[in-house]
């Protein structure tokens, strides 16, 4: 935008005031197609609204670990670039086994209106990563891209196979069942959004339009271009539980059966079901209800539906290259790994969920002790610490850690049948751990559908590090984010972190069916479900931001 001042721009949403510093445009390599560049800003100022090009954000030097040493733009030297995906929750929205009548309870996380365009969401952030190639703060061509999570919506073998042809490139059709889309979108049902329909409906009560067609578009082949960069995985809660929150073995033979509840007429009935996803109590009475009762479509069944277990998904990444996972991994016991993510850099993808159920994760005790030991053997200044001589086998070399869960939402201590007698650890337990070790940079995750960069400080400079947390592609504001990392020559690192938006318009003629107008209709279906957050985007200080961390 012409004459838009980014330093007015951040004070008037109060950082610049708090004294928060902004880093020097002329030290960006380059804002085009980043968030540095422009944003999605809605129209108007109330109701249902459109989306149009807004001004970019700064980016804030954030000095919470460690000082900001005068220069050190002179003398950076970059390490590492790359990007993080992170919910993309890719959707079988037709898909028997379901519980999108609990939305009026439960939210988003049950249902939302642009759940048939999650494969058309994700394609146009993989489109967006090719067109970018590098880091916008260092210009350092991207080494990869990591997705910490939840990548399937609802742990059925077709969504992974979506999941696995949006970022390697092919024909997808993403459809199941019928030719036709029959899911609660054109059931006639007054709850959820029927873009086809000209009757009243809740979401049309909320704005949003009529648009016939759209959901025959949503089910048509089209073709992702795959990412032109290596890409490694990490599993969520969706990748390994019926909707990422029930264990497997209660209800699996209605993945690929034709009996798809879609409500229920009494209410008190809706929140006995709901209960049972925080509520082990609450699951025989839910499971009672499931199978005597409720409003019923009749489906086609197909096969494609039926859940993988972790073993199956990580074997189904190994014919393209395995994306961190290897034969050892196979069983989907240990479902972690490392990874060289550039030179002295390597990255560690972790296995936070927990098979007992529930959205919230944990780690065991056994992969604790092998991040312990891993970080170890990769430090000299960790010996340093303890005052032992160093170790002639140990090198030095930096870290960044990936998982899907977060530091405060790994409270989910249940045992997990994987390892049954291994103790579950919650998010302090590997904070703690962490803040033992002066090689480690970040810890990078999602799960919460939020842009939240958190600071874990130690009274040790160098045992400090970055939560690095991110928004998801299935709701808005559909963020992916590039994380560079650079020496600064001065005992301390910057971590950048820009944010990426989808390579689609704004906004689209109600017309266009195109695949490009529907990746942009998802983006503007997000910002307007009627069951949307106030705050995914974070403030000012989780968005674009230099975090300096101390490494000596």
């Amino acid at each position: 935008m012409t004459g838009f001042n980014r330093r007015n721009f951040l004070l008037a949403l109060g950082v610049g005031a708090a004294g928060v510093p902004l880093l020097d445009a002329q030290a960006i390599a380059s804002t085009a197609g980043t968030t540095l560049e422009e944003t999605a800003v809605p129209v108007g100022t109330g109701g249902y609204r459109r989306l149009a090009a807004g001004p970019g954000w700064p980016t804030v030097v954030r000095t919470d670990l460690v000082g900001a040493k005068a220069g050190r733009e002179a003398r950076r030297q970059a390490l590492a670039s790359f990007v993080q995906f992170s919910d993309m929750h890719i959707c079988d929205a037709q898909s028997p086994l379901r519980f999108e009548y609990l939305h009026p309870i439960m939210g988003s996380s049950a249902h939302r209106p642009q759940e048939a365009l999650t494969a058309q969401g994700s394609t146009s952030l993989v489109k967006r990563v090719n067109a970018v190639r590098r880091g916008p703060l260092t210009g350092r061509p991207f080494d990869f891209l990591m997705t910490t999570g939840d990548n399937t919506d609802n742990h059925e073998s077709i969504e992974l196979d979506w999941f696995l042809t949006i970022l390697n490139g092919g024909r997808i059709t993403p459809n199941t069942g019928d030719s036709r889309y029959e899911g609660v979108q054109n059931a006639g049902l007054s709850t959820f959004w029927q873009p086809d329909l000209s009757g009243t409906d809740d979401y049309k009560a909320a704005g949003f339009p009529r648009l016939p067609g759209l959901l025959d578009a949503a089910v048509r082949e089209f073709t992702s271009p795959g990412l032109d960069i290596p890409w490694y995985a990490t599993i969520g809660n969706h990748d390994d539980s019926v909707v990422g929150a029930l264990p497997d073995g209660l209800l699996d033979g209605w993945y690929t059966g034709r009996k798809k509840i879609v409500g229920f007429g009494d209410p008190v009935q809706n929140a006995k079901v709901a209960k049972a996803f925080n509520d082990p109590a609450a699951l025989p009475e839910a499971l009672a209800i499931l199978t005597n009762g409720g409003v019923v479509r009749t489906v086609t069944p197909d096969d494609r539906r039926r859940l993988f277990d972790t073993g199956e998904y990580v074997r189904k990444h190994l014919p393209t290259g395995g994306h961190g996972y290897t034969d050892a991994n196979a069983d989907g016991v240990d479902v972690f790994y490392t990874f060289r993510m550039a030179p002295g850099v390597t990255g560690i993808s972790m296995d936070t969920t927990n098979l007992a159920g529930f959205s919230e994760g944990s780690i065991g005790l056994h992969q604790l002790n092998w991040i312990e030991r891993t970080l170890r053997r990769n430090s000299s200044l960790y010996y340093d610490w303890l005052g032992l001589p160093r170790r002639q086998d140990v090198t030095d070399e930096l870290f960044v850690l990936f998982s899907h869960h977060t530091s405060k939402s790994m409270g989910n201590v249940l045992p997990d049948r994987r390892r049954p007698l291994d103790p579950r650890m919650n998010g302090d337990a590997l904070v703690n751990l962490l803040h033992r070790f002066p090689n480690v940079l970040a810890w990078v995750n999602g799960h919460t559908h939020r842009n939240v960069i958190t600071p874990h400080r130690h009274e040790t400079p160098s045992r400090s590090f970055w939560e690095i947390n991110t928004a998801a592609h299935v709701d808005y504001p559909q963020h992916a984010r590039v994380i560079e990392v650079a020496d600064n020559g001065d005992g301390t690192l910057s971590l950048f972190t820009t944010l990426l938006e989808a390579d689609a318009p704004y906004q689209v003629d109600y017309d266009d069916r195109s695949d490009t107008a529907l990746a942009s209709l998802c983006r503007e279906f997000t910002y307007n479900d009627i069951h949307s957050r106030t705050d995914p985007l974070g403030t000012p200080l989780d968005r674009n931001a230099e975090l300096l961390v101390a490494v000596r």
